[in-house]
């Protein structure tokens, strides 16, 4: 296993556990990988450090860490769950309609979609703070 940092064209960084190294090239290649915060198809290696992780002075088992993962995996995919049925999507249309609900303070709506870092910096601006929610694909 070998964990990669990753980067979109975007600019956003993630991590990523890997088979091995030819698996990221691998996946790549077929237009597989994905920005966990945008969904750009566009992802590139950024620069890492190896480290190696000790608990309570015994060694990560593989095993524990595959584990560990799935228990992971799985909370996102619960979050997923719970947006997807409580809340409405809107798409690329985020900024305009979350900016209609801030506004309109009688509104309770819901909502979730996507922005670009410049429009999530806007709307910092203007005080509206937003949760980015890691966005599990349910076939992965």
């Amino acid at each position: 296993m070998i964990k990669y940092n990753l980067k979109c064209q975007n600019g956003h960084e993630f991590k990523s556990w890997f088979s091995s190294s030819s698996e990221f090239d691998k996946l790549k290649k077929k237009n597989l990988l994905e920005c966990i915060y945008c969904n750009s198809k566009n992802i590139s290696k950024s620069i890492m450090a190896p480290s190696i992780s000790v608990i309570k002075g015994k060694k990560i088992e593989l095993k524990d860490v595959d584990k560990y993962f799935k228990h992971e995996k799985d909370q996102l995919m619960k979050i997923r769950k719970f947006i997807e049925k409580n809340f409405e999507y809107v798409g690329k249309n985020f900024s305009k309609k979350v900016r209609e609900i801030y506004y309109d303070k009688k509104s309770k709506k819901t909502i979730y979609g996507t922005t670009t870092p410049e429009e999530r910096e806007e709307l910092a601006e203007e005080g509206i703070d937003l949760l980015s929610v890691p966005w599990v694909n349910k076939d992965n």
